[in-house]
């Protein structure tokens, strides 16, 4: 039986960054929110980490940082995705060696592949490692898809443990084919309980960088079988997570982690500023949800 890293919400952090590097001691304290927030992992240098503009030696770093700083109270879980094979495999060996417990690796984008060379690049990956691999489904960003059939194959290797699935339409078939020995996670905050509906155990999340304990509440209770209580959750974060994503992430979330009195400075080029009106959205968001 594959046991789940984690069941509940997965915090994508965003990396603090000044002119020079990583700004630590707000990442230590930023982390500190999290575990107190109910975070029930972190996941370090994703997509809304920024990790498409670090360095590997930044890269390793940070991750090295954030498994020492967590100390085992939460698994870290390391983006360590490319579309260059060799590369993924050398980050994923990397994140292994600093500590980390598992990897959220993405489809290749840009060059893309086939499904046969979808399965052949995280085979590869998976075999070089022994701690546990998730798979990264998000055509929006890869124009890619990995399809259920060739997940389920996946699901067949010892350490492919999981997905997380922005492509919602399939995530029934992704269940159906893999069954409950594989965990599906959402990709998305606004359809955290379809996905959960169908049998996904959580959530990666954006928003949780702001709002980590209703992002965790809002999952368990649905576990629980709160499903009214959940259901509440949900309708109330459509609002705030529009604003979350009126541009590229991490954009807004960076900004609006800022609002709320914490340092996740600028967003690395060529990611720029939020604009001043979606800020003002963004702001008027979080005051009409408590949070500033």
């Amino acid at each position: 039986m594959k046991k789940p890293l984690f069941t509940g919400s997965g915090v994508a952090i965003v990396t603090p960054f000044t002119h020079n590097g990583i700004d630590y001691q707000a990442f230590t304290e930023l982390i500190e929110f999290q575990i107190k927030g109910g975070s029930d992992a972190i996941i370090i240098c994703g997509t809304t980490g920024e990790a498409s503009t670090m360095p590997d030696d930044e890269h390793i770093a940070a991750i090295k940082f954030a498994v020492n700083a967590i100390n085992k109270r939460v698994p870290v879980i390391a983006g360590t995705g490319s579309n260059d094979t060799r590369h993924a495999i050398e980050l994923s060996k990397a994140a292994e060696a600093v500590g980390a417990d598992g990897l959220l690796s993405v489809t290749p984008y840009y060059n893309k592949a086939t499904q046969k060379g979808l399965y052949g690049h995280f085979k590869l990956i998976a075999d070089s490692v022994s701690i546990p691999l998730i798979l990264y489904n998000v055509p929006g960003r890869t124009n890619l898809n990995l399809n259920p059939e060739t997940i389920k194959a996946l699901a067949a290797i010892d350490n492919i443990i999981a997905v997380k699935e922005c492509n919602l339409g399939q995530v029934g078939d992704v269940v159906n084919l893999c069954g409950e020995d594989f965990t599906v996670y959402s990709g998305d905050d606004n359809m955290v309980l379809p996905v959960l509906s169908l049998g996904g155990k959580g959530v990666i999340s954006v928003m949780a960088n702001i709002i980590p304990r209703d992002t965790h509440d809002m999952v368990m209770k649905f576990i629980q079988g709160d499903v009214a209580g959940a259901i509440k959750l949900q309708l109330q974060t459509l609002n705030l997570i529009k604003a979350l994503f009126s541009e590229v992430n991490p954009i807004p979330i960076k900004a609006a982690v800022n609002l709320l009195g914490y340092k996740a400075g600028q967003c690395r080029m060529p990611l720029t500023e939020i604009s001043e009106d979606n800020l003002e959205l963004l702001r008027s968001e979080m005051k009409a949800y408590g949070l500033i």
